[in-house]
């Protein structure tokens, strides 16, 4: 399944992390947005394009060190149509330098619905006689809180098209316990549906972990620990690493013998020139530098965690 590869891809780079594409255009390096200005003007498609130079550069930069990229959908989205074109040209780019891409849409809704979303991301739209992918993305972040008839199209796309999709459970946000720490019968909800997805992967099995992964967030070391523990066949997308507060220690209980999880940072790997106050045309290298520092500080505690120290 989909999370073979994306387990193989981490063994290879002993590195379990994801770089999330989230940049808006303010936020760019100052000569990225002056280039793409001076082309375009101040357009969606400047935007766009710089957008799309920046996401470029940072995978030449990281794709020999950082197994998967996780491009948030909506910062594609605000920039219409031409970035919709950009987040297809970054997927298919990073595709090509051999990343497993993961689209964080957070999609949900049934019925016919839910098979157009499941086919946008992960599957493929027929015309005619033709088969076409649309974005073509590896796994799909998906709201599992309309239940199994939200999620059963994306089983079929997984088992048919070798993808994977991770479902919301325990999101790092600081408000998430307002509705996901609520108990019923005695069990916490995100408690519950990190079961339904272990219910869900049975029909979409890989070697160790099924292909419905869960979001379970790096702010609440407690339940990533006590998930990982009792959902076994269940692959960890965790984010709130780095930005959020989460770091090197919160995330070891997401592990089992060294694998089980990838840990996102978004911002810290993004921005890390501004972090380190140099020339801004070394972003992408900063970037390098950023990444390579969270692979050996994951490392680190992981061993020290699988010690019991």
């Amino acid at each position: 399944m989909s999370f073979d590869r994306l387990i193989t891809k981490i063994n290879e780079m002993e590195n379990p992390s994801v770089v999330g594409l989230d940049a808006t255009f303010d936020k760019l390096p100052q000569f990225l947005q002056k280039q793409a200005i001076a082309e375009h003007g101040e357009t969606l498609l400047a935007a766009s394009q710089a957008v799309l130079n920046f996401n470029k550069a940072l995978i030449d930069a990281l794709y020999d060190i950082v197994p998967a990229v996780k491009p948030q959908c909506a910062y594609y989205e605000m920039l219409g149509f031409e970035g919709m074109r950009t987040l297809y040209q970054t997927t298919e780019y990073a595709k090509q330098k051999g990343m497993f891409v993961i689209h964080d849409g957070k999609r949900n809704d049934i019925g016919s619905t839910m098979e157009a979303y499941a086919a946008a991301h992960l599957g493929e739209t027929t015309i005619g006689n033709t088969k076409i992918q649309a974005f073509g993305a590896d796994a799909l972040t998906v709201n599992g809180y309309l239940g199994t008839d939200g999620i059963q199209p994306l089983l079929d796309i997984c088992k048919e098209q070798d993808k994977g999709i991770f479902v919301l459970a325990k999101t790092s946000n600081p408000s998430s316990g307002e509705l996901q720490d609520k108990m019923i019968d005695g069990k916490s909800i995100y408690n519950i549906m990190g079961h339904m997805c272990e219910k869900w992967g049975e029909s979409v099995m890989g070697k160790n972990y099924s292909g419905v992964g869960a979001v379970v967030g790096a702010t609440y070391p407690e339940q990533l620990a006590q998930l990982r523990k009792e959902l076994p066949r269940t692959f960890f997308l965790v984010p709130g690493y780095g930005a959020q507060g989460g770091g090197a220690k919160d995330v070891a209980g997401a592990f089992y013998k060294g694998q089980g999880a990838i840990i996102n940072n978004s911002r810290g790997i993004m921005y890390a020139y501004k972090n380190e106050n140099c020339n801004e045309k070394d972003f992408a290298q900063a970037a390098r530098r950023a990444a390579i520092k969270m692979k050996g500080n994951l490392y680190e505690n992981l061993f020290t965690h699988s010690l019991g120290l």
